[in-house]
């Protein structure tokens, strides 16, 4: 019998998992992740009111209740908890699907000067991640820049813009509803070093940004006008085409005076970001052109705009993993579909699905083919894999190390304690915030009949 450990419960984990019970009727999958709660960034990475893409949580979770299938959350792969060599001896089969699990920087003068961030840690915060800090992000902020010009950039610049009455139906964490409740931010600059038609954003996603309530959206028709495909949209693909025509469309409006303001900019590069008393006070742009060749060069023009909050959105990229091989250029694990390579050979019975895989690119169901990709390596190595002693539960091996997983009886009974919080405080469910609450949650649960705890 086949036993296989899957590290993630992401997408890319979970289709991992899926593609291996549908292939292979006999074999055992574990799913661990270093949380207590399932689903990875779609938990908490997708902006709380996008309630759609959000109930993907429904398909992954009939993967996860699979009969053959079981969540072990709060493991922890490394050299302080347990070790991936050890993880390896505990299962035939090791798939890391750990996803890009930082960002890029920008590498500009006060990067990290107080006020700065990176787009993840502020959706982190808003999303109830349980590593997330309450850095008070809007606390006296009256203008904000957003640096990118892709969907999570949209996001957070749509996050910095809801009022209450919007987000309060979603299941952001109390605190932060409190905080953007009361925040003064009434200016937003999102801004790009390049083009609208080379905007990493999709077309609903900046519509979105049209409909928001007493917010006006304005777009300058001479950054427009730069470039070459605005002029002539009809070569573009059809998702850049509409993204111009959407703009085009915001560049003739009028103002209106509304509360709020969401100012779309291009042909910007950050080149440094300006201190005011210690921490952001603007960001200083150098005006770009196309260079011909797609990218753009810069023409030794420079803007400052104002903001005492800067939120990076540039781009995710991935860490080692202590005990793999790692590409640091291209920051992913070295692999031959899927086999995970070691110097000049494939390590056996090790492998990778996911952004730790391919790099951070496509979107939720591009998971899919590479997950199956991966898993046909699996179960070809799987008679090789298989060949010597049969494994038993890894379980108590787990607790030799020191863990106690936390099964899917404990997710249960944080997603009830959730529940409980929002009816209590007049609303939906509400995440709970912290390590300390997620697993005083978890503990509640009563064992499950395997022997994992809550």
């Amino acid at each position: 019998m086949l036993r296989v450990a899957v590290v993630g419960s992401g997408p890319s984990g979970c289709y991992t998992a899926q593609s291996l019970v549908q292939q292979d009727p006999s074999v055992l999958v574990d799913v661990l992740d270093r949380l207590p709660c399932p689903y990875g960034l779609v938990r908490y990475g997708v902006a709380p009111d996008h309630e759609k893409i959000k109930s993907l949580q429904n398909t992954l979770r009939t993967v996860l209740q699979h009969e053959r299938v079981r969540f072990l959350g709060g493991v922890e792969i490394g050299p302080d908890r347990l070790p991936a060599a050890r993880l390896r001896e505990l299962y035939h089969a090791v798939v890391y699907c750990v996803g890009a699990a930082t960002d890029r920087h920008l590498g500009i003068l006060g990067e990290d000067l107080p006020g700065s961030w990176s787009a993840t840690e502020f959706v982190s915060w808003y999303s109830a991640h349980p590593d997330a800090v309450e850095a008070g992000f809007v606390r006296g902020t009256r203008s904000a820049v957003v640096i990118g010009v892709g969907n999570v950039a949209v996001d957070v610049t749509r996050m910095l813009a809801r009022g209450t009455a919007e987000l309060s139906p979603t299941d952001m964490p109390q605190a932060a509803l409190t905080a953007l409740a009361q925040s003064r931010v009434a200016e937003i600059h999102m801004v790009g070093r390049r083009g609208p038609s080379q905007a990493r954003f999709t077309t609903k996603e900046l519509r979105e940004l049209g409909g928001l309530p007493d917010t006006e959206v304005t777009v300058s028709a001479r950054e427009l006008e730069l470039d070459p495909g605005y002029g002539d949209p009809a070569p573009l693909p059809a998702a850049q085409r509409r993204n111009v025509e959407v703009l085009r469309g915001w560049s003739a409006l009028p103002p209106v005076g509304a509360a709020r303001r969401i100012r779309l900019r291009f042909f910007l590069r950050p080149a440094e970001i300006l201190a005011d008393g210690g921490r952001v006070g603007a960001v200083r742009f150098e005006r770009t052109v196309p260079d011909g060749r797609g990218g753009v060069t810069g023409t030794g023009r420079f803007e400052d705009v104002q903001a005492q909050l800067v939120l990076r959105s540039v781009g995710y990229r991935g860490v080692p993993l202590e005990g793999l091989p790692f590409d640091a250029a291209g920051g992913t694990v070295p692999h031959r579909a899927g086999r995970i390579v070691r110097g000049s050979s494939v390590a056996p019975g090790e492998y990778v699905a996911g952004w730790i895989k391919r790099g951070p690119t496509g979107v939720i169901g591009t998971n899919r083919p590479c997950a199956k990709e991966t898993v046909a390596s699996l179960l070809a190595d799987a008679p090789e894999l298989t060949a010597g002693s049969a494994l038993g539960d890894p379980l108590g091996a787990l607790r030799a190390h020191g863990i106690e997983p936390i099964g899917w009886p404990g997710w249960l009974a944080i997603e009830r304690a959730e529940a409980a919080l929002g009816a209590s405080l007049g609303r939906g469910v509400v995440k709970l915030p912290d390590w300390d609450a997620l697993l005083t949650a978890a503990r509640t649960a009563l064992p499950h009949p395997d022997g994992t705890l809550p």
